[in-house]
């Protein structure tokens, strides 16, 4: 397990890059089984997260006849929406906005499950029913493990599965030389159109504005997002009949194939190590400005947050 190993003993300065976390997360949920979450108890509950927290609860809970919130829209939703019966709560580090949430929640007179990665945080010392993950030790903000734990147990796809289609697959492709581009359209199968919104977070959280980036479903593409052109590189995903073979360039086309059954952990694994690979050949401008970021950050959640998250 070569990629644990890495994630075991890294230290600030040789942080790892994205495309090494997942293969670290899928080495880790490979050798262990996963929490089965039971929300049966329910009939409209609140989905409640922040940032890739709460596209996970997306994920997670789509088929559920369920309220989807953020940490800004919670609050307003469980005052205002009578027929919520119950709060999940998804954070994997219990803090910053959780226990606030969870506090909140259970003030209004309703029951908190939370699923997390840290049972031991605040919290879970609030909730009612906790679920916890396994996860690996990681970068602040990558968050690959933590919230593939909770897509896999969902999902129940074979993380071995997802691992070997990556080193047998995706690491055989021919790939574009992402050095080349600092504009990149990233379409995936409409079926996945709930991983939109961590891709797009995990290119803001490595580039910031320096790479433009759009994340869109294969449908969604044709409703005038290409108008103005650029010389971008488009990368699609999905089995070869969702090949994208009419937007950008000819020679600025790439594709990512998927299994035929692939499900939300594979699209999220596959997605992220392709954007890991964009993150070797950059400038490693998150490396370069983390810790000054973290200092930072600690001054408004109040407490201090470290650049690896253990």
């Amino acid at each position: 397990m070569k990629n644990q190993k890495i994630l075991k003993s890294f230290t600030l300065d040789n942080l790892p890059d994205l495309d090494t976390v997942v293969l670290g997360a899928l080495e880790l949920f490979m050798q262990l089984e996963l929490p089965q979450i039971d929300v049966s108890m329910y009939k409209r509950p609140l989905i409640v997260g922040s940032g890739n927290a709460e596209a996970t609860g997306r994920i997670i809970f789509e088929k559920l006849d369920a309220i989807f919130a953020s940490e800004s829209t919670y609050e307003e939703k469980l005052k205002n929406i009578d027929n919520i019966d119950g709060v999940v709560l998804i954070s994997a580090s219990g803090e910053k906005h959780a226990p606030i949430i969870a506090q909140k929640a259970k003030d209004l007179g309703k029951q908190v499950i939370l699923l997390t990665n840290s049972p031991d945080s605040t919290a879970a010392m609030t909730a009612d029913i906790v679920y916890s993950y396994p996860k690996n030790r990681e970068p602040y903000t990558y968050n690959t493990s933590t919230y593939m734990a909770m897509i896999l147990s969902a999902t129940k796809e074979d993380a071995q599965k997802i691992y070997n289609h990556i080193i047998e697959v995706i690491d055989k492709l021919t790939l574009s030389d992402f050095s080349l581009f600092d504009r990149y359209y990233l379409i995936v199968p409409s079926r996945f159109s709930g991983i939109i919104r961590m891709l797009q977070v995990k290119f803001i959280e490595l580039f910031g504005r320096t790479v433009a980036r759009d994340v869109e479903t294969a449908e969604y593409v044709a409703h005038a997002t290409t108008v103005v052109p650029g010389d971008e590189l488009f990368i699609s995903f999905g089995t070869e009949a969702e090949r994208n073979t009419a937007w950008g360039k000819e020679g600025n086309r790439l594709h990512i194939p998927l299994p035929e059954n692939a499900n939300y952990a594979t699209m999220m694994a596959v997605s992220y190590y392709v954007i890991g690979k964009i993150q070797k050949v950059r400038a490693p401008l998150f490396k370069q400005n983390i810790k000054n970021y973290m200092q930072e950050v600690s001054k408004v959640f109040g407490y201090e947050l470290k650049v690896i998250v253990d």
